[in-house]
Formats: structure tokens, sequence, C-alpha cells
């Protein structure tokens, strides 16, 4: 059956089924994460060059403004308070001219209670509501010190900028403390910070796209000979066991693996090669030697048949031999058909005569054939049918064989306990069971079941000879009908030999059945009921008839 196709919950296909695709993603992977950590790092001393450049300038320059300013007040000869407001709406033209980027803003300080009141004074596009209350509660705390924050600020309609703000204290006459704070906006700043940020989104990229290369070329000279490899060893299991991969000559290490590829594809070569001689010379052996001893025994059987007709007018010891004699050159002459027949599937010429036939006639036939030998093992048979009536396209002397075989398996290891035959139909396929409750398998065993040769105990005493060919030839009959023979078995329960056919010529069974139900557990009693009959058929109702 063919493998199950990915899940959705595992990783994806393309991801899984190519190593040059996690070779370049993961690469290309690392190098993002590279490239981040390095714009960050960069960019961050960058930035805190930038602001500290600016800092300092703007410290000195607000240095020099204030003392301007401070002078100023020192200068006013009219202390009225149209005088002194209008001396502070000129100090702060004088130190945030219009033509320059500065901004200026003068107010009362916080504590601040004298009775002359100048009103607020700033440059046009800011306000006492964009000094953060934090910095003029430090210079309130801190009077005689410049207090300094760089913060965002909204200049105008505009985006917030960064900038510089610097609080210092300065005295006017009669009005007491004020508070003089200067923004200086660091416009140039952020375009340099842009124009930084933008060439380090290029040089990322071209940064990604060199690594990307880089990663596709190191993979494809490493994933490029390991997928003619793979190509090469699907060539070799296909059967073409001439193929190789090409050796450069540059002895790297992909070079030794071509050579060591090619070394042991070479000696596969040869060691396919030669089993498939010695194969050949064995069919060959076996067919021959079953086709010379057919003529010597065709003789040698007319002679037994002589004797053992004869036999009554020997003494005791001759007529016994005269019935070994006979009854061994039966099963030898048995063991020459199948060596004959499996000779035939080895070199391709078992081939079909199909018929349509009832194949409960051929089931109770086969049942029939073998209630001899039921009633000497004391088991009991039971036919079960769905039907009366089912017809197959089959090989019918095949099929009885296959029957036979399964059979006689049943009555050799069921130890005088029932066996039940099963058979039963669906839309496409018919099917034949044969359930005995003998010693069973186990998994071991199991594995073993359908080859050439091969016993369950062959120290155990047989009572209905055997070659240890039939299951195998049962196994290659089912087959040559596009059917299977399935088998499942615990030790001590008994087993279960399953066979499905197709109904009709020229179609098969594409997947196997679904696995056989396990032997039912063995019958309480182990002793035979008396006077019971050998054989017996009970027609049932399929579970598909019966939904009907």
């Amino acid at each position: 059956m063919p493998a199950p196709g990915p899940t959705g919950g595992g990783l994806p296909t393309w991801w899984r089924s190519s190593l040059r695709v996690r070779v370049i993603t993961s690469t290309m992977a690392l190098g993002i994460v590279l490239v981040l950590l390095l714009f960050n790092l960069l960019f961050a001393q960058i930035a805190q060059g930038l602001v500290g450049q600016a800092v300092d300038t703007a410290s000195r320059d607000a240095a020099q403004r204030v003392r301007q300013a401070q002078e100023q007040f020192d200068a006013i000869d009219r202390r009225d308070n149209s005088s002194l407001n209008n001396t502070a709406f000129d100090v702060v033209g004088a130190v945030a001219p219009a033509d320059q980027q500065t901004r200026a803003v003068l107010a009362r300080s916080i504590g601040n209670d004298r009775e002359a009141i100048i009103s607020t004074n700033t440059s046009s596009d800011i306000g006492l509501g964009d000094v953060p209350m934090q910095l003029r509660e430090a210079l309130e705390a801190e009077e005689g010190t410049q207090q300094l924050m760089v913060t965002e600020v909204e200049l105008g309609e505009g985006q917030p900028m960064p900038s510089v703000l610097i609080g210092s204290r300065v005295d006017i006459p009669r009005a007491g403390a004020y508070d003089l704070y200067l923004v200086y906006p660091m416009a140039r700043e952020q375009e340099t910070l842009d124009l930084v940020r933008r060439w380090f989104v290029v040089g990322g990229l071209g940064f990604l796209v060199l690594v990307g290369g880089v990663a596709w070329l190191a993979s494809q000279m490493v994933t490029a000979p390991v997928g003619r490899a793979a190509r090469v060893s699907q060539e070799l299991a296909t059967g073409r066991l001439d193929e190789r991969l090409p050796v450069t000559g540059s002895e790297d290490e992909l070079d030794r693996l071509a050579l060591s590829f090619n070394t042991m594809a070479d000696s596969l070569q040869n060691q396919i090669r030669q089993l498939e001689t010695l194969s050949q010379l064995q069919q060959r052996f076996v067919s021959d030697v079953s086709h010379e001893l057919r003529t010597p025994l065709t003789t040698i059987r007319m002679a037994g048949e002589v004797l053992h007709a004869s036999r009554d007018e020997f003494s005791g010891p001759v007529a016994r031999s005269a019935e070994l004699l006979y009854g061994e050159l039966g099963r030898f002459e048995e063991l020459l058909t199948e060596l004959l027949e499996i000779s035939r599937y080895d070199s391709g010429a078992a081939d079909l005569e199909m018929d349509r036939v009832d194949m409960v006639g051929v089931v109770n036939s086969a049942v029939a054939g073998v209630a001899t030998l039921a009633r000497h093992s004391g088991s009991t048979m039971t036919v079960h049918s769905s039907r009366p009536s089912l017809p197959v396209d089959m090989d019918q002397r095949r099929i009885s064989r296959i029957l036979r075989n399964l059979l006689g398996n049943a009555i050799e290891h069921g130890e005088g306990r029932p066996i039940e035959v099963a058979v039963g139909r669906d839309d496409l396929a018919v099917s034949v069971s044969v359930r005995d409750h003998g010693i069973g398998l186990d998994a071991e065993q199991l594995s073993h079941v359908f080859e050439r040769f091969w016993r369950a105990d062959s120290a155990r005493t047989r009572t209905t000879g055997g070659t240890g060919l039939g299951l195998a030839i049962s196994m290659e009959d089912a087959k040559l009908h596009g059917g299977w023979l399935q088998v499942t078995s615990r030790p001590g329960e008994g087993a279960l030999f399953r066979l499905t056919l197709p109904q009709a010529a020229g179609s098969v069974v594409p997947e196997p059945p679904p696995p056989v139900l396990p032997p039912a557990p063995r019958p309480a009693t182990e002793a035979p009921e008396p006077d019971r009959t050998p054989v017996r058929q009970v027609t049932t109702p399929s579970r598909t008839e019966e939904s009907r």
C-alpha cells in the first residue's frame, strides 16, 4: 500500500523534501538575525553620538544665550509692569530669532510669589504646555543648575520632532525668578539618522542577497552530487545495475563518496548477478531433475502397483513392504508434481485455465475429499455459505489445490477439534476462510508460514505427509488469480486462513482485504462428541444481505 501523505500538523512538504531549501532558508534566517543585530547596534551608537553632540552644542549655546538674557534684564531702567513685559518680549525674540530653529519660552517659576507679573512669552509655534512638567520641577529643585531633557516636541502643526530642552533660571528686577526654556530641534540629526536607516536597509538587503547567493552556491556544490547519488540509487533499485556516479578526479570528500558508491554498486551488481546465476541454476536443476525422474518414477509406480495388487500372495513382511512402497511412491510423485509446479512459477510459465465455476461446489468437493482424513483425526468440518451458489471465474484445478492444502493443514494441526469453513462475497470479490482450533502459530512462525519447505514443527509426527511446499504453491496460485491469501493465529487458539479472489476474470483485488479476525477461542470441551457427522453444511445470509 502507498505510504500515507504528510499530515496537516507536520512540517511543510517543501521544507522536509529539499536539503537545498533547508540550507538556504536557514542561512537566510541567520543572515537576517545578524543584519538586525548589527543594524540595531550601529544605529544605536550613531544615534547616541548624534544626540550627545547635539546636547553638548545646545548646552554651550544655551548658557551663552541665558547670560545675554540676564544682562538685558539687569539693564532695565524702567521697572513698571508694561516695561518689564516689553523687555521680556524683546529678550525672547533676541535669544530665539525667527530666522533660527531655536525656540524659547519665558515663564514664571513655580515658586515665584512676587506681585509684579510678566506674562508668559514664547516663540510663535511653541507654548508653555510643550515644556514637560518634570523639567520645570527639576529646575525648581535646583534653580542654580542648568536642567536638560531630550524629548519630542510638537512644533506647529508638524510631526513631533526630537529636541533638546534646556531650562535655566533668570532673575528679573521686581518680578523675581523666571524660567527660560530653550528648545533646540534636532532636525539635522533626524535627517542624518533617516539617511543612515535607508542605507542600512539597502545594505542589509544587499547583504541578504549576497548571503542567499553564497548559500545557494554552497548548497549546489553539496546537494547536486547528493541528488545525483539519489537518482543513481533509484536507478539501481529499479534494476539498472550499470548506473554509476561520475568521478571528477578532484579527490575531495564528494569525489571519495562517488568512488565508494561506485565500488559498492559494483559489489552489489556482482553479488546480484551471482545470485541470479545460482537461482537460474537452481531452477534449472529442479526442473531438469523433476522431469528426468518422471520416466523412472512411472516405471517404478507401475511395478509398485503390480506388487501392491499381489500383496495377498506374499508373506506378511513382504506384503507390508509392498504397501509401504506403494504409499511412499504416491508421496514421491506428489513431491515431484509440486517441484514441477514451483519451477513453472519461477520460470513464469504458469498460466490459468479460467472457467465460470460455483465456489460453494468447489469448497464442498474439497471438504468431501478430506472427509475420511478428518474422520480419522476426530475433527468435524462445518461449511457456512452466504448463498447456495457463488459463481466465480477461476482455474478450478488450482483453487481446489489451495482448498485441499488449507483443509489438510487445518486437519493436521487441529488436534481433533472442529474446523469451520466460511464462504462469502461482496460486489467485487469472494472469500473462503478455513478456521481450526489447534496448536496455532506464534508471530515468528507466521512470518515463515508461506515459505518453501518450511514447517511449523519439523519434529512433529505428521499424519497427512506433506512436502512443505503446499502453502507456498497456494500463495502463488492466489496471486496468479489476482487475489490474496492471508493468515492469522495465536498459540493455543488455532489458525485462520482466508482466500480472497476477484469474481470476474481479468480483474484483481488491488488492496489487501481488512485484517483477518483472530481465531475464536478454543472450545471448552476437548473430547469429541459421540456420533457426530464429519461434514455439515449451513447456509447463512451474509452481513451485506442482512442489511438489505
